[in-house]
C-alpha cells in the first residue's frame, strides 16, 4: 500500500517513474535483509548499490547534508572531501554501525584484493537509525551474513517498503513507519532523481500530511513513547552532477522534511546522501585530464531540486502508509496509521 494507492493526488509539479522508486535511476539497485525474532529482536539492514560494476574501481559522484548532526553515519568526511563514494550505502540500527561497517569492508575486500596493499584503502557508507523501542538494539543481532546478503541480494527490478531491512523496527511520526521511496522524471524524461528513505522521526503535534495539519486530529491515537527521532534520506540521478552539485541536491531533503512538519528536534540524526551514476570516476585512470559531460546550473538544476523535495516527501509518506503495526522489545507497539482516518482529515482539508 502507498499513498497513491489510497487515491491521494497531493498535486506535484513532476511525473513519477515507471516504479516510482529510486530503482528507477538505470542501474540503481536496493537490497533488504530483515531480522525479526522472538519477543524482542526487529531490525534489519538495507543497502542501495550504484551500480552493477565495481564500486571501487568505478566510484560515483557523491554529496552529502548534515541537517541535525544527532547520528552516528560513517564515511561522511570522506565524501565532502572527494566527492565521491567507492562502496554500497548501507542503512541499519544506530549500535550496528561498527559491525555493519566492518562487514561492508569485508565485502569491498572479499573482490578487491588490492585494496591495502597498492590501492589505498577503503570508505565504508554507513547510516542509522534508533529501532531501540521494538528491538532488543543492545542486542546488536544484524552481522556480516546480513549485511552481504543485502547486498548479493540487490535488485533493480523491484524495492519494498514498510516493515523491511533498516525499517523493521523504526517509527514515522510516533506511527509504525520504516522504508519508503519514489522518484520523479526531470527535463522532459531525460532524467531521474529517485529517494529512499529510512523514517524515524516525527513529533506527531507537528505532522503535516502534504500541508494539511492531520497530526494535531490524532494525538490521542496510539500515542507511544518514541519522539522525535532521525531520518536517513538517499537520493540517486542520472543526471550528470558533481560532488559540490550533488550536497546542494542532498541539502534539499532537509526542505522535504520542513513540509511534512518537523522542526529538526535536538536529538534527531538527519541525514542525506546524494550520488549520481553519470560520469564514474575510475580508481586507476588512464589519462591526468578526464572528460566528463557537465550539468549546467542554469534553470535546470531546479527541475533537480524540485524532485529531491517531491520524491523524499512522497517516500516518507509511503513508509508511513506500507508500514504495519508491529510489537516487539517489552511488549511495546507501534501502530500503523489508519488509512480511513488518514484519508478523512485529508478530504477534509481538501475537499473536492
Amino acid at each position: 500500500m502507498r499513498i497513491r494507492d489510497l487515491g491521494i493526488d497531493p498535486g506535484w509539479l513532476l511525473t513519477p517513474g515507471a516504479r516510482n522508486a529510486i530503482i528507477d535511476v538505470p542501474g540503481v539497485r536496493v537490497g533488504h535483509v530483515t531480522r525479526i525474532d522472538g519477543d524482542s529482536i526487529r531490525t534489519g539492514v538495507t543497502a542501495i548499490v550504484a551500480h552493477g560494476g565495481s564500486l571501487f574501481e568505478r566510484k560515483v559522484p557523491a554529496g552529502v547534508a548534515s541537517i541535525n548532526g544527532f547520528g552516528k553515519a560513517t564515511g561522511f568526511e570522506q565524501i565532502r572531501e572527494r566527492g565521491v563514494i567507492e562502496t554500497p550505502i548501507v542503512l541499519t540500527n544506530t549500535l550496528n554501525i561498527g559491525r555493519a561497517s566492518d562487514a561492508l569492508i569485508a565485502w569491498m575486500l572479499r573482490d578487491h584484493p588490492r585494496i591495502g596493499i597498492d590501492a589505498g584503502t577503503v570508505c565504508p557508507i554507513v547510516g542509522e537509525c534508533n529501532d531501540g523501542f521494538l528491538s532488543d538494539i543492545r542486542g546488536r543481532h544484524i552481522g556480516q551474513d546480513d549485511v552481504w546478503a543485502a547486498i548479493d541480494g540487490a535488485r533493480e527490478d523491484e524495492t519494498r517498503e514498510g516493515n523491511v531491512g533498516a525499517g523493521t523496527g523504526t517509527n514515522c511520526f510516533q506511527f509504525k513507519g520504516g522504508i519508503g521511496t519514489a522518484s520523479r522524471r526531470i527535463l522532459d524524461g531525460r532524467f531521474t532523481v529517485g529517494a529512499l528513505v529510512q523514517t524515524n522521526y516525527g513529533d506527531r503535534a507537528e505532522m503535516r500530511f502534504f500541508g494539511a495539519p492531520i497530526g494535531r486530529h490524532l494525538i490521542e491515537a496510539h500515542m507511544p513513547t518514541p519522539g522525535p527521532g532521525s531520518i536517513m534520506m538517499v537520493l540517486a540521478t542520472d543526471a550528470p552532477l558533481d560532488g559540490r552539485q550533488l550536497s546542494r541536491l542532498a541539502m534539499r531533503a532537509a526542505f522535504a522534511l520542513g513540509r511534512t512538519g518537523t522542526v529538526g528536534h535536538d536529538g534527531s540524526g538527519d541525514f542525506a546522501i546524494a550520488f549520481s551514476t553519470a560520469n564514474p570516476w575510475d580508481h586507476s585512470p588512464s589519462d591526468a585530464v578526464a572528460s566528463v559531460e557537465r550539468f549546467t546550473e542554469s534553470g535546470s538544476i531546479n527541475a533537480c531540486f524540485t524532485a529531491a523535495v517531491e520524491t523524499v516527501e512522497e517516500a516518507i509518506w509511503n513508509a508511513l502508509v506500507a508500514a504495519e503495526t508491529m510489537t516487539g522489545r517489552a511488549g511495546n507497539t507501534l501502530h500503523a496509521i489508519p488509512h480511513e482516518t488518514l484519508l478523512h482529515w485529508w478530504r477534509h482539508y481538501n475537499p473536492a
